[in-house]
């Protein structure tokens, strides 16, 4: 009797521990840390002294660093950030404090079946409902893998329009360019491109994976989209005490385009507000 190829064998050991796994009604939680980079030069930076550029990055920290849950089952899940008590900063930064919170998304239900997507949002003080249909991914695969801890992943690959607001786009000083750039923009009318590099486990055959990602034989572990990494730490799989995967629902019902249109007016508000008056209160 020929013995079975190595690959093979440990597929099918993967499965059968799998089909195991998921025999009964079950629930994961997956953890994960999600980091953006910046580029300040981008931000409006480019006459900023590198102590400056230094000190904003760090008060930019909480927002560019984040942990989530993932908490999934078959069909449903419901991502959201941990809270973190951040320490007094004294009074310093409370007003760029109080911009970046205004981006912090609220928990993300996707469904995989009825393929809706809601995230609860809160935008200076207002709640929203974003409500739209979880978009499909042309996922490419790969026959790459690596590990991620104990668990044996694969690489696929995809293009997905930029959603949300962008903050390439955005430049506090208000300066004269912007608003070139802005007319710029709004004539190619084409929406941003980002390529995504996914990384999934068949160990956890779920079509799940954090915040907007899905569609591939597996939970995804790793995501790198654009200058941002989300990367799982740890799965709880069939935790004692299960969490509920409720759907969001207060506030003004919108789409994701919808809401992505509320932001960006208001920020290009705020910044020609800074522009005309909001400069002149420091001197040295």
């Amino acid at each position: 009797m020929k013995k079975l190829p190595l690959k093979i064998a440990l597929l099918l050991t993967v499965l059968f521990a799998s089909s195991n796994l998921f025999a009964q009604d079950f629930q994961g939680k997956a953890y994960y840390i999600s980091k953006t980079t910046m580029d300040m030069d981008q931000f409006g930076g480019q006459d900023m002294s590198p102590d400056r550029k230094k000190q904003i990055q760090e008060r930019m920290k909480s927002f560019l660093e984040k942990e989530y849950t993932l908490t999934f089952n078959r069909e449903a899940s419901i991502y959201k950030e941990e809270e973190v008590l951040e320490a007094s900063t004294g009074g310093r930064g409370g007003g760029f404090g109080g911009f970046t919170s205004s981006f912090t998304g609220g928990p993300k239900y996707k469904n995989v079946k009825t393929k809706e997507l809601l995230q609860d949002q809160e935008f200076f003080g207002k709640q929203f409902l974003i409500k739209d249909e979880l978009g499909n991914l042309e996922w490419t695969m790969s026959g790459e893998s690596k590990q991620i801890g104990s668990y044996t992943v694969f690489k696929a690959t995809a293009v997905k329009p930029l959603t949300g607001f962008d903050f390439s786009s955005f430049r506090p000083g208000g300066r004269g360019g912007d608003s070139e750039k802005k007319k710029e923009d709004e004539e190619t009318k084409e929406p941003k491109m980002v390529n995504v590099v996914a990384w999934y486990t068949m160990q956890i055959p779920v079509n799940q994976g954090p915040d907007d990602y899905w569609g591939l034989p597996g939970l995804i572990l790793e995501v790198n989209a654009g200058n941002t990494t989300i990367l799982c730490t740890k799965v709880v799989m069939n935790p004692k005490d299960k969490d509920k995967i409720d759907k969001p629902e207060k506030g003004e019902v919108v789409t994701q385009q919808e809401y992505t249109e509320i932001t960006t007016k208001k920020m290009e508000e705020l910044r020609e507000n800074r522009g005309r008056g909001g400069r002149g209160g420091r001197r040295n």
